[in-house]
C-alpha cells in the first residue's frame, strides 16, 4: 500500500510542494494518453485509506478514491495528449508532453517532482524517479488514479461513437473482442496507427 515516506523524505529538505506524476494509457491501441499530477499539504493532508496503484483497485473504488482525493488535494490536474498526436511525436514524447501538461494545469507551481520511473527531460526542478512508484508514493498512486478514471470516462464516452470495438470495457487495449474487431472492422479514428497490431489490422 501506497504512503508518504517518500513525500516526508522530500519535505525534510525544504520542499513544499511536492507532485506526484503517472500516466495510464501506454500500452492501449486505442485512445489517449493521461497524466495525472498530485500535491498534497504533507503536513496538513487527511489520510485517504486504501490509496494504491489504480491497476489494483475495483473500479468502483478507483471512482471513488478519485472523488475524495480531489477534495483532499492541495491542487490536481491532469494532461492529455490524443491518438493522433502519439502517432505524430511518438509514445516517449507523448508520455513528456502529458505529464507536462498536467504540471502546466496546477495551480501551484511544484518544486519537486515524485515520478514512476519515467522522467520530463525538459523539467529543471528537482524530481525522483521511483521504480514503481505507484504503488509505493501515496502522491504518485493518487495521481494513477485520477488519471485512470479520467481516461476510463473518455473511453466509455467514445464507446457509443464506435461500439463495434467495445471501448467501454477493454478502454483501448489489446482484448480479444477489441482484436477481433480491429481485424473485421480495421482501425478507427482513436486507434494508434503508430502501433503494429493496428497497422497490420490496417494493411490488410
Amino acid at each position: 500500500m501506497a504512503d508518504f515516506n517518500y513525500e516526508k523524505s522530500v519535505a525534510a529538505m525544504g520542499y513544499s510542494n511536492i507532485c506526484g506524476i503517472d500516466e495510464v494509457g501506454r500500452g492501449c491501441l486505442a485512445g489517449p494518453l493521461v497524466a495525472g499530477a498530485v500535491v498534497f499539504d504533507i503536513v496538513d493532508s487527511e489520510w485517504i485509506t486504501r490509496v494504491n496503484d489504480s491497476k489494483k483497485l475495483t473500479p468502483a473504488i478507483r471512482t471513488e478514491l478519485s472523488t475524495l482525493i480531489k477534495t483532499k488535494a492541495k491542487n490536481w490536474a491532469v494532461g492529455l495528449v490524443d491518438a493522433k498526436e502519439l502517432d505524430k511525436v511518438g509514445l516517449t514524447t507523448a508520455t513528456e508532453l502529458a505529464m507536462k501538461q498536467a504540471i502546466d494545469a496546477l495551480t501551484c507551481l511544484p518544486d519537486y517532482l515524485l515520478l514512476d520511473y519515467v522522467p520530463i527531460d525538459s523539467w529543471e526542478q528537482p524530481y525522483q524517479l521511483i521504480k514503481q512508484g505507484d504503488s509505493s508514493s501515496y502522491s504518485i498512486a493518487a495521481a494513477s488514479i485520477i488519471a485512470k478514471v479520467h481516461r476510463d470516462q473518455i473511453m466509455t464516452k467514445i464507446d457509443s461513437e464506435y461500439p463495434e470495438y467495445d471501448f467501454a470495457s477493454n478502454k483501448g487495449y489489446g482484448t480479444k473482442v477489441h482484436m477481433e474487431a480491429l481485424s473485421k472492422y480495421g482501425p478507427c479514428d482513436i486507434h494508434r496507427r503508430s502501433f503494429s497490431p493496428v497497422q497490420r489490422a490496417e494493411n490488410k
